[in-house]
């Protein structure tokens, strides 16, 4: 297939200018892939998340403390009920060492049952000391002796350790009596009434706690997504511009991005605007430049001698060019705002019956097929100059067949069509494949053409971000791959 098939160095300028290198594309830029903005919605949960959880934190211990405090102040009431008690008896004499008696707790007879008194005389060296039976022979110890100060009233309350390592809620005081001598009196219960209380209770706190976190959360989320739903509102509006389906955002939005909205559809609108006035300057920069070179180019066909075969030359080398880089332009601009689709399908169909008529005196068969939703996501009249390129190119050296088919791809990470065209001809071997995507490279002078339809081929599949792609076909002729977007 097409040895004349247009490619990108002129053979008239070639002789006079070498072909100039290629250089090597820069690298994209690689973004660190760990280092992923977090999105608006996650920033907002967690933000939300951190500060119901330190409030709640901060709120269960501060209840949880006062809760401690509140069961302290009561145990310590029954325990100054018993101290009184104490005081009272042996202030009024009548506490007898010998029998002191259980003052209405049983507790205080049992063998280290957790409730112990004690009453030492400390006007004396060495002190003496009466205890409860509870105590078993053992001595409760100082608060005095801990660290623990006196409240305004002159008693000590605090935790100490009794016997058998039991932690002690106690409550102690100094009477004096005078020649009746300087007493301490102690009373002390094991904390673990205490201690089952406030557990009891910080479990239900923390039961309560993490059931309300969860539902702070839940209802965090469900803001948090109702909230940005705007957005994806938008985000999905402007897909569907960059499908084709829209032009513009439209739709009621907050009015912290409605202003956003606005912006968008300004850009939008002045894309739209560069574009048209692009194809405009185009079309009349073609205009401007082919009149007064056909005239020249006639000029010089009405002489005769090596002035006017030059000038012939030099103005074949000059309408390729301009026709190149007049192409180009023009594909640039329909590129710029690529907010349109068109079908595939249609336009296979188009091409093949197109083709087939135009070469009807060699009787070749162009064949079409393609599924009927896809779609190319771009304007339909770039699909067809590519892919009416390639068919023409295939028609000009098939023997007998072309065939033209498209099928549905992905290519990093985007949906993509493959458009396939292959002949039956002659074909080209590796090296004229290369040779023929030079601009203006023709292989054979004898078939029609400029040498530039491969050139435009490659340039506007690049600016779409696909890729054309020669081989051989089955039939030993050429194969053409075409990558584009699909919709």
């Amino acid at each position: 297939m097409s040895v004349g098939a247009e490619g990108s160095a002129d053979a008239g300028l070639g002789a006079s200018a070498p072909a100039a290198r290629a250089e090597p594309a820069p690298a994209p830029a690689v973004a660190d892939a760990s280092r992923k903005p977090a999105s608006i919605a996650v920033r907002l949960f967690l933000s939300a998340a951190l500060w119901t959880g330190a409030v709640l934190l901060i709120v269960g211990v501060t209840l949880s403390s006062y809760y401690t405090r509140s069961v302290e102040r009561g145990f310590d009431q029954r325990l100054h009920v018993y101290l009184k008690t104490l005081v009272a008896a042996v202030a009024d004499g009548t506490f007898s060492r010998e029998d002191p008696g259980s003052f209405g707790e049983p507790r205080f007879d049992l063998p280290l049952s957790g409730w112990y008194w004690q009453i030492t005389r400390i006007d004396r060296e060495p002190p003496e000391s009466t205890t409860s039976k509870s105590l078993f022979e053992e001595q409760l110890p100082r608060l005095a002796d801990l660290g623990v100060g006196e409240t305004l009233v002159g008693t000590r309350e605090g935790y100490a350790l009794g016997p058998e390592e039991q932690r002690l809620r106690m409550v102690e005081r100094i009477i004096d009596l005078g020649q009746d001598g300087r007493y301490l009196i102690s009373i002390g219960a094991a904390s673990g009434e205490i201690d089952k209380d406030v557990a009891d209770f910080n479990f239900a706190l923390l039961m309560s706690f993490l059931a309300l976190g969860l539902g702070l959360m839940a209802t965090t989320g469900f803001q948090v997504v109702f909230g940005l739903r705007p957005l994806g509102r938008m985000r999905s509006q402007l897909s569907e511009i960059r499908r084709g389906g829209r032009s513009s955002l439209d739709g009621d939005f907050p009015k912290e991005i409605a202003p956003l909205v606005g912006e968008l559809n300004a850009l939008l609108e002045s894309n739209r605007e560069i574009v048209e006035r692009a194809r405009t300057h185009v079309g009349n920069l073609a205009h401007g430049l082919k009149t007064p070179l056909s005239v020249i180019a006639n000029e010089a066909h009405a002489g005769e001698g090596g002035f006017a075969e030059k000038v012939r030359e030099q103005a074949l080398v000059m309408r390729r060019q301009i026709d190149h880089h007049l192409e180009r332009a023009r594909l640039s601009a329909g590129v710029a705002f690529t907010g349109e689709t068109a079908e595939v399908k249609p336009a296979l169909e188009a091409l093949a019956r197109t083709m087939q008529k135009v070469h009807r005196e060699r009787e070749l068969i162009v064949e079409a097929s393609a599924p009927a939703d896809l779609r190319f996501r771009g304007e339909r009249q770039d699909l067809d100059e590519m892919v009416g390129n390639l068919v023409d190119n295939a028609c000009k050296w098939a023997r007998t067949r072309v065939t033209l088919s498209a099928e549905a791809g992905a290519a990093r990470g985007r949906p993509t069509l493959r458009v396939v065209i292959e002949d039956d001809g002659p074909g080209l071997g590796a090296d004229q494949r290369e040779d023929v995507l030079r601009r203006g490279r023709r292989l054979d002078e004898s078939k029609p053409g400029s040498g530039l339809g491969l050139a435009i081929v490659s340039d506007l599949a690049a600016m779409y971000g696909g890729r054309l792609q020669l081989g051989e076909s089955a039939s030993g002729g050429l194969r053409c791959e075409l990558e584009l977007p699909a919709a």
